[in-house]
């Protein structure tokens, strides 16, 4: 009798997935960590004429987007016909206040006493030499109180972070401080030099204000006049204030 046999075989293919595969939250090179944000505010302030600045402003604006008008204001620069006075620069956490300055400690008298003369007259020989010796003990005007005021810049800022992380409500306060000399109120010279009654005079260019910005636009923050050579505001000399915020990862 004639036996046949069968013979039967079967392949098993077992699909193995990487263990880290299975992990969608696995992150090797750290580019999804919810690391924390900061804000880094930058105020720039740049002068331009008055007729540049009506050319840079003709167009009406429907959005706070600032980014072409300050490649504009570059190529006035570039060509002489605008001036960078000064760039402000810090770094804050969301919700904190932060404060950047450049300044001199400029301290001037406020009040003054009156000149005094002696109480009690000393004769001379001659009334020529009394009159002298009265003159001689003559003090002038001496100041009692002082003011300090800072000049140079400074700037403020209280960054807020939206939940996207993209929008910023920003309050913020730049400043720029001159001393412009100062104004004599009454003038006094005696046998012991001058003491005049004088106040300073200061020219101050400066914001305060709150604005909703996104991350990496510029936006034109406020115009304002230049000091003139005596001191008041020249009208045909334009101060920009622009102001960026961005929001930037620690660490990252």
């Amino acid at each position: 009798m004639k036996h046949t046999f069968y013979a039967f075989s079967s392949l098993i293919f077992a699909s193995i997935t990487p263990i880290h595969a299975q992990d969608t939250d696995f992150d090797p090179l750290g580019e999804n960590l919810n690391l924390p944000k900061m804000i880094r505010v930058m105020v720039e302030f740049i002068e331009v004429p008055l007729p540049e600045l009506s050319k840079l402003l003709a167009e009406p604006k429907t959005s706070t987007n600032d980014t072409d008008l300050r490649a504009a204001t570059t190529k006035l620069i570039e060509n002489k016909t605008a001036k960078h006075i000064e760039t402000q620069f810090v770094v804050a956490r969301s919700g904190e206040t932060a404060t950047a300055e450049g300044i001199l400690e400029y301290i001037y008298p406020t009040d003054y006493e009156p000149a005094e003369s002696p109480t009690k007259i000393v004769s001379g020989p001659t009334n020529k030499d009394t009159i002298e010796l009265h003159k001689n003990a003559v003090t002038g005007p001496t100041p009692t109180a002082f003011e300090t005021t800072n000049l140079g810049s400074s700037l403020e800022i209280q960054p807020t972070l939206g939940v996207d992380n993209e929008i910023i409500d920003l309050r913020f306060a730049p400043q720029l401080t001159k001393h412009m000399g100062n104004e004599i109120w009454a003038e006094w010279n005696g046998s012991h030099g001058e003491s005049h009654i004088q106040m300073p005079k200061f020219f101050v260019n400066r914001i305060s204000t709150g604005m909703t910005l996104i991350s990496g636009q510029y936006c034109l923050a406020s115009t304002s006049s230049m000091e003139g050579k005596d001191g008041t505001p020249d009208h045909q000399r334009k101060l920009l204030i622009f102001v960026r915020a961005d929001v930037i990862t620690v660490g990252k």
